[in-house]
């Protein structure tokens, strides 16, 4: 909370199949507290699945919470919302063996007035646009990232590295992963982009950057987001969420509002 009001999430979603994909393994969740992007693994049994269990499971938390998360663990109760991700993907692989194999990146937001938790695994990203300036704030769960870190690698290769994708951690049906989770202060005017690699793969962070700071109108920027990766070659599904930080007066009703992209909005 600020001196002169309340702060609230205004958020846009989108989600499309790229150029060269025939099924959107992606999918997004977008409420006014909890916003999350879920990446289905590529070349994996059932990805699709993977990302719309992951984020109906978050949809799940976002229902089974209180009205009012001021007294709230946000950080655990992000993280028991991931744990029961990676659970009923071991659940449903169980059942069926025809998914054993399938995975999914998650990237999720659980949010109360001036309080962010953040929880990250794979190589899904969130951005923060502050001041001016873009900040990467979840950090790559790949093999070349971890070069990067080492030292063994610069930024400039790692980016144009035939394996880039290559997963060092995600949720998976065949064994648990830690997502790293983290609290953040939010400030009015903060905007946030949560995106799979389908848009961070193809278009570069100046452009982003650009888009992000030019065009004030949530859903164009969405939409202008997606133009571009699919002018970039659209190699993969691409699917957003931008976010603002808005300082209101009044709270805004929590109910109702919620939107799925993706796989999680067209269940086959």
């Amino acid at each position: 909370m600020t001196d002169n009001g309340l702060l609230e999430l205004r958020y846009a979603v989108g989600s499309d199949t790229g150029l060269r994909r025939e099924l959107n393994e992606d999918s997004a969740y977008a409420s006014p507290r909890l916003l999350a992007v879920a990446d289905g693994m590529g070349g994996h049994a059932a990805g699709e699945v993977a990302s719309s269990v992951a984020v109906a499971a978050l949809s799940d938390l976002d229902d089974g919470l209180p009205e009012d998360l001021g007294g709230v663990d946000l950080i655990a109760a992000l993280s028991a919302g991931v744990a029961d991700a990676s659970h009923r993907l071991k659940d449903l692989a169980e059942r069926n063996p025809s998914l054993e194999g399938m995975g999914t990146t998650l990237t999720a937001v659980l949010w109360h007035d001036g309080r962010m938790a953040l929880a990250h695994v794979g190589d899904s990203r969130g951005y923060l646009l502050r001041d001016g300036k873009l900040y990467q704030i979840t950090r790559d769960h790949t093999l070349v990232q971890s070069l990067v870190d080492d030292g063994r690698m610069d930024p400039e290769r790692a980016a144009e590295h035939p394996r880039r994708s290559m997963l060092m951690r995600a949720l998976q049906s065949t064994g648990s992963a830690e997502p790293d989770l983290v609290m953040r202060t939010v400030v009015p005017g903060d905007r946030y982009l949560l995106c799979s690699d389908g848009l961070s793969g193809v278009v570069q962070p100046e452009t982003l950057h650009e888009i992000l700071t030019d065009v004030d109108d949530r859903e164009e920027a969405v939409r202008r987001l997606i133009e571009l990766a699919n002018q970039g070659g659209g190699p993969d599904n691409i699917t957003c969420v931008v976010i603002d930080v808005v300082e209101v007066t009044r709270p805004a009703p929590h109910t109702g509002e919620k939107s799925l992209a993706g796989a999680a909005a067209n269940p086959r």
